[in-house]
């Protein structure tokens, strides 16, 4: 069930079957001179679509924005900060709660560690607040990582690399401008810098020449499983 495709007597017909919701998070953010700014959203939202055509899920609309550090410097990258964010998940899932959802599902396309700490210190508050949700923050990256441990062929790959180009490939192959070239970031370690860029010029952590539509396939149908089994999971849990 696609939230924003839906009319108000679909969302109460929706009630009857289920009271999960999924919420993407992305961010607009530079995936190097080969993908879109939009890469976390896409992937977070597509994981949510296809797994809502296996079990009964609401699929929120994806939230764009994310708390981006690393990249700030990168021209396309517009960061919000963690108070933000942090207020955006709590908003959203109290305004969810109103209507009858109880399971929240939270996954973010973008991995950033205060973008990550924020979302998990998020749902921490709201389930201290609610005593009657249940919540479950997930980094989409930590899953395609894991369960495309098979496929993947770069050790370290992160960010525009192998992974995330291979997603697009698959998902959205017309945003995808060449291959783009192997490159890891050279930060100075334990100094913080203001100007990352130069340490990290072009903006990819790993080897997107290494990727491919067809790993882009597997990888995300390994994620999907993991979600549909998450949700499951949730709707039995119990503490």
């Amino acid at each position: 069930m696609i939230i924003e495709e839906m009319t108000m007597g679909d969302f109460e017909e929706g009630l009857k079957v289920t009271r999960t919701a999924y919420i993407p998070f992305g961010s607009v953010e530079e995936h190097g001179y080969h993908l879109p700014l939009s890469t976390d959203t896409i992937q977070a939202y597509e994981v949510g679509k296809t797994a809502a055509r296996i079990i009964p899920l609401f699929v929120a609309p994806p939230i764009h924005y994310g708390s981006c550090r690393s990249t700030a410097c990168h021209p396309g990258t517009i960061s919000i900060t963690t108070p933000t964010l942090k207020g955006l998940l709590k908003d959203i899932v109290r305004s969810f709660h109103s209507h009858g959802l109880r399971n929240f599902i939270i996954l973010t396309g973008h991995a950033g560690g205060s973008h990550r700490m924020a979302l998990q210190d998020a749902g921490e508050e709201l389930i201290a607040e609610f005593t009657d949700i249940k919540m479950a923050v997930v980094t989409e990256y930590e899953l395609a990582r894991r369960e495309g441990k098979g496929i993947i062929e770069t050790e370290g790959d992160s960010h525009a690399g192998e992974i995330e180009t291979s997603r697009i490939m698959h998902t959205h192959p017309h945003l995808v401008k060449g291959k783009g070239e192997r490159e890891f970031p050279d930060f100075p370690q334990g100094i913080l810098v203001r100007n990352k860029r130069k340490f990290w010029p072009n903006g990819v952590w790993g080897d997107p020449t290494k990727a491919s539509a067809e790993k882009g396939k597997q990888i995300e149908e390994l994620v999907v499983r993991k979600i549909v089994e998450l949700a499951k999971m949730m709707e039995d849990f119990q503490e």
